[in-house]
């Protein structure tokens, strides 16, 4: 299949904080599901996004930092490369990290479209992916995303100060889940209620 024939249009988007010592072949093992998608023989030669506006996959060694906002041309088997990518990150990440990935269809025509047929709705997907170092890492992130979430939109209607108990039910959810976690694979460290907020981006973005 022609990549320009692809249904799909895949964005991936985040940054993940890398262990110390972590070098760039352990970083391009990691990424290998996703460059060897693309069709690239390194990280190198697959970094580069689709579009030139957007800064493909970076690494900064200094401040151990994986930055991703590349674009490339698949189908849906795109999603198991994302599994194994997350698995192989979650080897390198110092700590936990959220990566938003979203699957644009190149095939709809929104113009065309007729509201009657539902075989024409668009195929769009937005996938939200978690990586970590560990469970308790992963569930961190998650907690500190769902938090800011639900304040942002609470806030429309009520002061910060009259949320923490929103936000005390919120840790208790997790802490509830984390525990179950442990009781079946000897887990430590529950994510804290920091009351930190998460990003919460949607594509595209440019950086």
């Amino acid at each position: 299949m022609s990549d320009y024939n692809a249904p799909f249009e895949i964005h991936v988007h985040g940054q993940v904080q890398l262990r110390l010592g972590v070098d760039f072949a352990q970083l391009q093992e990691a990424l290998k599901p996703l460059w060897q998608y693309a069709g690239a023989r390194s990280l190198a030669d697959g970094a580069v996004s689709v579009y030139e506006e957007e800064p493909g996959i970076q690494f900064d060694p200094k401040e151990r930092l994986l930055q991703m906002c590349w674009t490339l041309r698949g189908d849906e088997d795109f999603r198991q490369s994302l599994d194994e990518m997350c698995m192989g990150l979650n080897e390198i990440a110092d700590q936990g990290a959220a990566i938003e990935v979203t699957f644009y269809d190149t095939e709809f025509d929104e113009d065309e479209a007729d509201e009657d047929d539902e075989e024409a709705e668009s195929r769009d997907d937005f996938v939200m992916l978690f990586v970590g170092p560990t469970p308790a890492a992963i569930m961190q992130v998650q907690r500190d995303m769902l938090v800011q979430d639900v304040v942002n939109v609470m806030e429309r209607h009520f002061d910060a100060s009259e949320l923490a108990g929103v936000v005390a039910e919120i840790d208790k959810l997790f802490s509830d889940r984390f525990d179950a976690l442990v009781s079946s694979l000897d887990l430590s460290k529950r994510p804290r209620g920091t009351g930190g907020r998460g990003g919460n981006r949607r594509p595209r973005h440019l950086h």
